[in-house]
């Protein structure tokens, strides 16, 4: 099996990913990577929806699956096989507010539930003068969060990204004290980010 990262957006896909991607004879992804990868996958090819994420590991051993992002960060990396990286939306993220990702921690609550673990964690990365890369979803709580770190004295900036590397990519920025709405699938990053024209 071969997982291919396709960038967190169109435009996005490595000439590796490219090449795999041409070369598949049946590809396996989400609606939205195969938009991503349409153009390079071959008319004979066989297309397949992902419906149950828990039956990836049972697909043919030569199927390639397509990962949105990177598979590595939130990803599908967790599957056995050869991994093709892609364009996270964390690099993109740090790209558009010019923070070194080295600066950044990146914490996924994409499906998961806020425990008082994951707020210690947030707190602790942003006490030690990090920035904190959510993925974030409709259930998570980001103003839950932004309450948390101002109790504990840590008022900061709030970028919540969303539609990276679509035409209607969309970058707000705001403080802890009045965070901005993070709809759907959003990137959000906490922390000291420069003043920069957003």
């Amino acid at each position: 099996m071969i997982i291919v990262g396709v960038g967190a957006g169109p435009g996005m896909l490595t000439q590796e990913a490219m090449k795999a991607i041409s070369e598949a004879c049946t590809i396996y992804g989400s609606e939205r990577a195969i938009e991503i990868a349409r153009q390079h996958i071959r008319p004979e090819c066989s297309i397949h929806i992902i419906e149950d994420y828990k039956k990836l590991r049972e697909l043919p051993e030569r199927a390639v699956v397509l990962s949105t992002g990177d598979p590595m960060l939130s990803g599908l990396g967790y599957l056995d096989g050869q991994i093709i990286p892609g364009i996270s939306s964390m690099q993109v993220a740090c790209a558009r507010l010019r923070i070194s990702q080295l600066r950044m921690v990146p914490v996924t609550l994409h499906g998961r539930a806020i425990v008082y673990d994951s707020l210690a964690r947030i707190a602790s990365e942003i006490r030690a003068g990090r920035c904190v890369f959510l993925l974030t979803d409709d259930s998570t709580n980001l103003p839950l969060i932004c309450r948390h770190l101002e109790a504990e004295g840590l008022s900061k900036d709030v970028a919540v990204l969303t539609e990276l590397g679509y035409p209607e990519e969309r970058i707000e920025l705001a403080r802890t004290n009045s965070p901005p709405a993070a709809p759907g699938l959003s990137c959000v990053v906490i922390g000291d980010i420069s003043k920069i024209d957003l």
